[in-house]
Formats: structure tokens, C-alpha cells, sequence
């Protein structure tokens, strides 16, 4: 077995060695995921109000990030408010398996050493499996291109909500002086670099993902490195100060202009995770949705952006309340329209504007609302899709193609129908829960592992303000 401690010479992988695929039983010791089972389903009795206050996990889409960046050091890193659901879990699993040290400090602390790499492990059908599941898992190779000079991924998996290219991602490190290799059949990226060389790149989109894996690529490339058009939400802003605290040198954070200044090494560091402000704006949907009082603790404010203002445009009312939000119950809500009287329009952009991820729950809030509002998802064509099942329980809703729904409110005075349905992805598979707790009837969503990868038991914070949802194995 071959473990490599830091960048020396020259690595290759070939693809055909990886085609024998040898058989990997797994390291002993490890602590492993429980067994997912495929046939839970949620029941959902609707009509129940929420009361309460209910606390953000930490962020899903920081954590990918962070936790793909511990490989850039033989340092230990400790992470705090570490998300417990399927996605970060299946990612501290692999990081485990390839030969980091992992322990648990806490029910949301670990500690990570990546003192040495297993690239055998790299080259087993384990690794394969495990990386396909993971759509984050593609930002391993930033870091591991950085201090070992190759990377070596499968292509990864994730929702299924369009598609979703890499372009951006390889074209930077091809930029910095890689090569790549892809085998089209295998469906494997293997990039590899003698040396790194800083560089100026325009991005061709202001990839999240993109931008965090060329970041990580660059910062002990030689020279610097210029990125325009960089992604510039907050995850990737907590990335960047990690990574400075680490001992990188990174100038314009926050901005869409990133300069990097190669280092030799990092070090280690303690990093915080971010409120998820997926959930945030999820329970702020929900509360209006089952005219519900709610208070969402500890927010990070400041980091939610444009999120707040959009909700009330929608005629939500809600208080900020130091970093807390206090949404009152509200037996109406009703959509603002344009200046010029015409219907509002809700649109997904890249940071600052408003994030995709949370277009599902707009639009499944707007079936409840006083007015219309045309919901415009640009990024993906596929995330509109699960509208069909709202309009099955009685939502007024016209898609007018794959990337535009417009939607006209009940305004209350009809509550939809309770019924069956499936959660094809992890923000439509919420907007159908919140739909179901706000239904008449009791409603089934089957698939709620798409559910548990992006929501830690979702089931059991939401029955503790009053809900009534089951999980049940059918």
C-alpha cells in the first residue's frame, strides 16, 4: 500500500490499473455509516400550526467545502457545528477511508489530520462507490492536486436536478498547468501537474463549487493567480478566511475578484461553520405556510442577504431580533407586484442575489399566498419539475417551461390535498413537506433520503414545535 505524505515527484494513476478494480474489505477500525433504508417514507398529517423556536444546522454547502480543504495540510484541523446528515457524513467517511485521521470531539466538532493519503485506496471500486454518491466530492481534487500534484476523482453524483457541467472546475486547473484525463466509459478524472503555475483566469461562470476547487488548487501553486468572475457567497468566503488562517495569502474576499499569492505549505487551524441559510429560509416558508409562530435562533443574519427581503416580497412579515427571526402567525400573506403594476418575478442569480436552492420553497409558499408570482429558475431545468405534484394537490401552477412556473395563491381559502408523492432532490423534497404539513389529509413522500442528505432529523425538530410527521418503513 502506497501512502504519500506531500508532493514529491511526479504521481500517475492509470486508468487501467483502476479497471482491475481489487476488492477492499475497508480499514479496521473505522466508524461507518448506518445502513440507509430505501423504503422509509414520511407520513404527514397536515393542518397542525407551529410553535416554538428551532436552532439552523450548520451549513451543508460550507461544510463540502471545508472538509475537502483539510487534505491541503498534514496539519490537524478542528471544524465546529459540523451538520449530522447524510451528505457530511457519507464526505467525513470517505476523507476516513482515503487515510485521514477523523475523531469526533463532539456531536458536531471533529478533528481531521491529513497526515498521509492512501492512493491505492484511490484506485479501488470503495472509493468509486462512495465519491459517485457525493456531488461535493469533486472538490477533493483541488486540494489534493495542490499538495500531491495529481487529483483522482469518479464523476460524482448528487441531486438530479439537470445537468450540471465540471467544465469550470478542470478548465482552472488546466490553467494553473495541469493536464487532464478522462475516461469517457469509466466515467474517471484523473489531473496531474509537475508544478502549479499561477495565472489569470476569467471564469466562465461564477461557479460555487468551481471557484472553491480552483482556490484550493491555487494557493501553493508558484506565483499568483487572478480569478475573476469568482463565486463570492459567504460559504466561499468562510473558505478563504479558513484557508488564511492556514497560512494562505488570498486578497478580495467577498469581492468577484480573488488574487492568490502561492504559499509553500499550510498549517493547521480551528474553524465555525455558518448557519445553513437553506434552513433558514425554509422555516421562514414553512411558518407562512401552516400560519405558524416561529422563532429561528442564531441566523448569522448579516450572511443571509437578499433571502429576508425576497420572503417579504412575498408579504411575510418576520422581526430580527439580535440574530434570531421572530415570524408572527399570519393568516394572509399577499405578493407585491411591480411599480408598474405587473407580476413580481422571482429569480435565482449568483451571490448576492437570490440562491437557487431556495426556489422550491418560494414557489411552494406562493400556492398559499394572495396574488401571483412567477418563479424563474436559471441555473437548472429540471428543479421546476416536482410542480406536478403540487398541482395534483389542488396548487394553481402553470409551467410554462422547465426553467418558469408561474403560480396563483390560494390566499388560504383552499387548502391543498393530501396525496402521494416522491422527493426527487433535496430542496424540492422540503417544499413537498412543507406542502404536505399545510395539506388536508395525511400525505406519503417516499425517496426521504434525498430528504436526510441535506436536513438532519428534520422529522423529529419539526414534530417538537407541533407537527405531525411519521417516518415508517413501508
Amino acid at each position: 500500500m502506497k501512502l504519500f505524505q506531500n508532493r514529491g515527484k511526479k504521481t500517475l494513476f492509470f486508468l487501467s490499473l483502476y479497471k482491475e478494480r481489487p476488492h477492499l474489505t475497508g480499514l479496521t477500525g473505522h466508524k461507518t455509516l448506518p445502513k440507509q433504508t430505501t423504503m422509509a417514507v414520511f407520513k404527514v398529517e397536515g393542518g397542525h400550526r407551529l410553535h416554538g423556536t428551532i436552532t439552523p444546522q450548520g451549513a451543508k454547502n460550507e461544510a463540502l467545502q471545508i472538509l475537502c480543504a483539510v487534505l491541503l495540510t498534514r496539519e490537524r484541523v478542528v471544524v465546529h457545528n459540523v451538520p449530522a446528515i447524510l451528505d457530511v457524513l457519507q464526505l467525513i467517511e470517505l476523507l476516513r477511508r482515503m487515510g485521514v485521521e477523523v475523531e469526533q470531539l463532539a456531536e458536531e466538532s471533529y478533528a481531521f489530520t491529513a497526515r498521509e493519503i492512501d492512493f491505492d485506496y484511490l484506485r479501488s471500486e470503495d472509493y468509486r462507490r462512495r465519491a459517485m454518491k457525493l456531488r461535493g466530492s469533486v472538490m477533493l481534487i483541488g486540494p489534493m492536486l495542490a499538495r500531491f500534484g495529481v487529483g483522482y476523482i469518479p464523476k460524482p453524483g448528487g441531486d438530479k436536478i439537470g445537468r450540471r457541467r465540471l467544465d469550470t472546475h478542470f478548465l482552472g486547473f488546466q490553467k494553473l498547468g495541469a493536464k487532464l484525463n478522462f475516461e469517457i466509459g469509466d466515467d474517471f478524472f484523473s489531473v496531474e501537474a509537475e508544478e502549479l503555475k499561477g495565472c489569470y483566469m476569467l471564469l466562465d461562470e461564477a461557479s460555487v463549487t468551481g471557484t472553491a476547487n480552483i482556490v484550493m488548487a491555487a494557493v501553493m501553486a508558484k506565483g499568483t493567480t487572478t480569478i475573476y468572475n469568482a463565486a463570492c457567497e459567504p460559504y466561499l468566503q468562510q473558505l478563504c478566511k479558513m484557508l488564511v488562517r492556514m497560512g494562505a495569502k488570498i486578497e478580495g474576499i467577498g469581492s468577484n475578484l480573488l488574487t492568490i499569492h502561492g504559499v509553500e505549505a499550510l498549517g493547521g487551524t480551528e474553524h465555525t461553520m455558518l448557519p445553513d441559510m437553506i434552513e433558514v429560509g425554509s422555516f421562514i416558508g414553512m411558518a407562512a405556510m401552516t400560519q405558524s409562530e416561529l422563532t429561528i435562533k442564531n441566523v448569522s443574519y448579516e450572511n443571509l442577504g437578499i433571502i429576508p427581503a425576497q420572503f417579504a416580497r412575498l408579504g411575510i412579515r418576520f422581526e430580527q431580533r439580535g440574530d434570531d427571526i421572530y415570524i408572527p402567525q399570519q393568516d394572509h400573506y399577499s405578493i407585491e407586484t411591480f411599480l408598474d403594476g405587473s407580476i413580481m418575478t422571482i429569480a435565482d442569480a449568483p451571490w448576492p442575489g437570490l440562491t437557487p436552492d431556495l426556489l422550491s420553497i418560494f414557489l411552494v409558499v406562493a400556492t398559499q399566498a394572495k396574488g401571483a408570482v412567477l418563479i424563474h429558475q436559471k441555473m437548472f431545468e429540471s428543479r421546476l419539475f416536482f410542480v406536478d405534484k403540487l398541482i395534483d394537490m389542488g396548487a394553481q401552477i402553470i409551467l410554462c417551461d422547465p426553467h418558469r412556473a408561474t403560480v396563483i395563491g390560494h390566499d388560504h381559502q383552499h387548502r391543498l390535498r393530501a396525496t402521494r408523492m416522491s422527493s426527487p432532490d433535496i430542496r424540492a423534497g422540503v417544499a413537498l413537506l412543507i406542502a404536505a404539513m399545510s395539506a388536508e389529509g395525511t400525505s406519503t413522500i417516499q425517496n426521504i433520503d434525498q430528504i436526510d442528505r441535506g436536513y438532519k432529523d428534520i422529522d423529529k425538530r419539526l414534530n417538537a414545535l407541533g407537527a405531525k410527521i411519521t417516518r415508517i418503513e413501508e
